[in-house]
């Protein structure tokens, strides 16, 4: 009877376990039923002509290795958007790889290079008019034209400009609001610990604002500006970034502009500083898979503040593409980047060009 009673019991239990587990699991997936997953992979080469010792590209922080096959970014995302007034939602981006992780790791993070959380935030679509968004967490600035790539959208061309590397912020952690006051126009604003910063290098914090505009179909343009103290320990010494972008498209032909002003007061070893630059950027789609990219831009460090080296930099980059299906993209790339200075390496000494061909494929779901 003992044991009758016993297997009674056992069989009691595991059915209750069975039970709690597939309830479990039916939470679970009623939590994730509106989260999306999606991913993006990026491998490269890239080659310097200037064939340097130190096996560098210059003043590349992405695809800065030499004769180097390398895993770029390996990345997942989940989330789940806000659309709705009262919804709330979430987005989590991880970022894995040899190139991009280590290049935009913010300060105070986790210490391997390797791996990298590129955004994680909690969104919630306030009731107000036609609905304010609101992002807590960190996200992937708002400056600058070209972004840090991911499923939804990558550059025209395969390496950055300089004004992506040195000019601008990578990422925020903060307070982000969003408003679309018509189709016309839409205003941001945002109060952060400063730029690439986890934990806040100073007690003040700083603040951006940004106004979309959409004149008309096929024209862009956005007005960015942000403003705070960025130095270790010190509240004054204030950082102030104007950026410009406008975008134009013309059938087959799609213009682009970048324009960037940044000052800061009384920078470690330098004083005063001041950079500028101005990129342009063209794309012809010459049939629905194939498409040729290009760019110039200047970018002047007169106080080498941003590059480390007073100099003007500019450089020339020409980036074919061929789309293979609608999840495999392939391009090359030629690029020539020049300075008054002798900054590149080459044969053991410096030189003040740079030539680089690169081969670059993303898959992307």
């Amino acid at each position: 009877m003992k044991r009758l009673a016993i297997a009674s019991a056992a069989c009691g239990l595991l059915l209750f376990s069975g039970q709690a587990l597939a309830a479990d699991a039916l939470t679970v997936a009623d939590a994730l039923k509106d989260v999306q997953i999606n991913g993006l992979l990026s491998a490269g080469y890239n080659y310097n002509f200037n064939e340097p010792h130190t096996r560098a590209i210059n003043l590349r922080p992405f695809n800065d290795t030499h004769d180097s096959i390398s895993l770029e970014l390996a990345q997942l995302v989940f989330h789940k958007d806000a659309v709705e007034a009262g919804e709330a939602g979430f987005r989590l981006d991880l970022n894995f790889g040899y190139t991009v992780p280590k290049a935009i790791h913010s300060t105070g993070a986790a210490s391997s290079d390797d791996f990298d959380i590129r955004q994680a935030y909690i969104s919630y679509m306030a009731p107000v008019g036609s609905g304010l968004r609101l992002d807590f967490g960190k996200f992937v600035t708002d400056h600058g034209l070209e972004v840090i790539e991911g499923y939804e959208d990558w550059n025209l061309n395969y390496s950055r400009s300089f004004l992506f590397y040195f000019s601008i912020p990578f990422t925020h952690i903060g307070l982000r609001a969003t408003y679309a006051v018509n189709d016309k126009l839409t205003l941001s604003g945002a109060v952060v610990n400063g730029w690439d910063n986890v934990k806040d290098n100073n007690t003040s914090k700083s603040a951006h604002i940004m106004a979309a505009i959409t004149p008309s179909e096929g024209t862009a343009v956005s007005l960015k500006y942000m403003v705070g103290a960025e130095q270790a320990d010190s509240n004054n010494n204030l950082r102030h970034l104007f950026n410009a972008n406008v975008s134009k498209q013309m059938g087959n032909l799609t213009l682009k502009a970048d324009y960037v002003y940044g000052t800061e007061e009384s920078v470690p070893g330098i004083g005063d500083a001041t950079w500028t630059g101005l990129a342009g950027y063209a794309r012809y789609a010459v049939s629905e898979k194939f498409a040729i990219n290009a760019r110039a831009e200047v970018f002047s460090d007169d106080d080498g503040a941003r590059t480390g080296t007073a100099q003007d930099l500019w450089e020339l980059t020409l980036t074919p593409e061929y789309a293979v299906n609608d999840n495999l993209l392939i391009r090359a790339e030629y690029r020539h980047d020049d300075s008054n200075n002798d900054v590149f390496d080459k044969d053991g000494a410096l030189s003040d060009t740079q030539d680089t061909i690169g081969l670059n494929a993303i898959y992307h779901f």
